[in-house]
């Protein structure tokens, strides 16, 4: 099984798990614990050599000597997941020097998984104005300001990984997120999402990096090709990205 095969095959059993444990009103860190525990389990076996910085597991620095690393969230929207939602993610990517050219995200609440494996179509314009997601238990201040500067609707939804989705579906236009992330929140959403096109960048702009000594990284743009240039003009407007 080649690595966009084998990523898209963990996600969807660990979002299988999930949607059982989901349905059992398992405790969340039950949760993110045997998911994790699957994932691991799975990549041992598959792919014994490579590293892995997990959420949910303690890092080592030997993953910096690696030029494969396994980037993963077992359960991207824990609150989400455990308020019977279905707007969280499981995400399994796989960084090559830094960028996660293989990935996938899976939408099991939503029946959705979307991989490398079979890139999705670049999403199209929509009529109207542009839908720019936001937290919905979280708002950054930048999503209230990018807004007002785009005259754009704000969507609240649940975890990074649905939010990224949702730009890839066609669902909504943009995701700029500021105020905190880490690596895992953003690797397959920006693998995938890359794969289907869509502008994925720091918010200044300059390029996300991955598998760094720490894995910070606070900030986040994914959006339609065609509204990259647009967004970009207006986060270097703004007064505050906190």
């Amino acid at each position: 099984m080649d690595d966009h095969a084998l990523a898209a095959d963990i996600a969807r059993e660990a979002g299988e798990l999930l949607v059982e444990l989901q349905a059992r009103q398992v405790g969340k860190d039950e949760g993110d614990r045997l998911s994790n525990d699957l994932i691991l389990a799975r990549l041992a076996v598959t792919r014994p050599d490579d590293a892995i910085l997990s959420e949910e597991s303690k890092d080592s620095p030997l993953r910096l000597e690696r030029e494969r690393v396994w980037i993963v969230d077992p359960l991207d929207g824990t609150r989400e997941w455990g308020e019977g939602r279905t707007d969280w993610a499981v995400h399994v990517a796989l960084a090559f020097n830094g960028v996660p050219t293989v990935a996938t995200v899976a939408l099991p609440g939503q029946g959705q998984l979307l991989t490398t494996a079979r890139p999705p179509a670049s999403p199209a314009p929509a009529p109207g104005p542009i839908r720019l997601l936001v937290s919905r238990t979280r708002p950054p201040a930048i999503a209230e300001y990018l807004a007002d500067v785009l005259h754009a609707e704000l969507v609240p939804m649940g975890s990074a990984g649905a939010k990224a989705m949702a730009v890839v579906l066609g669902d909504a236009d943009v995701y700029a997120h500021s105020g905190g992330q880490y690596e895992w929140d953003s690797a397959a959403p920006v693998g995938v999402a890359t794969a289907a096109g869509c502008h994925c960048s720091r918010l200044d702009g300059a390029p996300l990096v991955y598998n760094q000594a720490d894995p910070y990284l606070p900030d986040l743009l994914v959006c339609r090709a065609d509204l990259a240039a647009s967004v970009l003009d207006a986060v270097r407007g703004a007064p505050d990205l906190g």
